[in-house]
């Protein structure tokens, strides 16, 4: 029940968002000023410009315009920013501090893009396995359909590419924000459960809806 509360918040907060509310309202320049520095409310306002222009814009052009944004943010493992091995961080709060794990950059881009009008249905956290750098990624991925191959927006990889052209990546699962799903194999699509996933979504959910920075 508390974790529908939660969804339905966020869901209800994207709607006003659209009805012509910004994502980036003076309030929050501020806070963030007073946190951080002048350089981090640049950012946002930078943020808000860049989703601006992109009313009225094709999917394809959200997509690359919203991963080439977030791309620009430095990585950094969560132990170093926040002292713990595992933490989601707020939009604002990675967008802050200017720097996230991968994680980070796939939340992020994620509700730039619900915010701009994407179907959250066709948006999914997928927890890969990178034959690159030989350890688990996560990455964000776009399905137009149901059926469609996935284009994949990454921090490490800055283009936005069909899933097939990304032989580096191996999929595990795939998170909606309510269900986690096989990724692969022949059970792909199969529902599985997860609690610290699940764990970690409420935990997000609960430090946006406090604005935490």
């Amino acid at each position: 029940m508390i974790f529908l509360k939660i969804l339905l918040f966020i869901l209800l907060t994207l709607d006003i968002a659209h009805a012509g509310q910004p994502y980036v309202d003076a309030a929050l320049i501020a806070q963030v000023g007073q946190k951080y520095d002048e350089f981090a409310k640049k950012r946002f306002v930078y943020l808000q410009q860049s989703l601006d222009a992109l009313v009225g814009k094709t999917d394809a052009e959200k997509l690359e315009e919203i991963n080439t944004f977030y791309n620009e943010v430095k990585y950094a493992a969560d132990m170093k920013v926040y002292g713990v091995s595992d933490y989601w961080a707020t939009p604002s709060e990675f967008l802050a501090k200017d720097m996230g794990d991968c994680e980070d950059y796939v939340i992020a881009k994620y509700f730039a893009l619900v915010y701009l009008g994407i179907d959250s249905k066709k948006l999914f956290f997928t927890y890969v396995r990178s034959t690159q750098f030989k350890e688990a990624h996560m990455v964000l991925t776009y399905f137009a359909t149901a059926r469609s191959e996935p284009l994949v927006m990454d921090n490490n990889n800055h283009r936005v590419l069909p899933a097939s052209k990304r032989t580096d990546l191996t999929p595990i699962y795939n998170f909606s924000g309510t269900s986690l799903y096989k990724a692969s194999g022949n059970d792909a699509g199969e529902k599985i459960e997860n609690e610290k996933i699940h764990k970690n979504w409420d935990e997000l959910n609960l430090n946006i809806q406090r604005k935490k920075i």
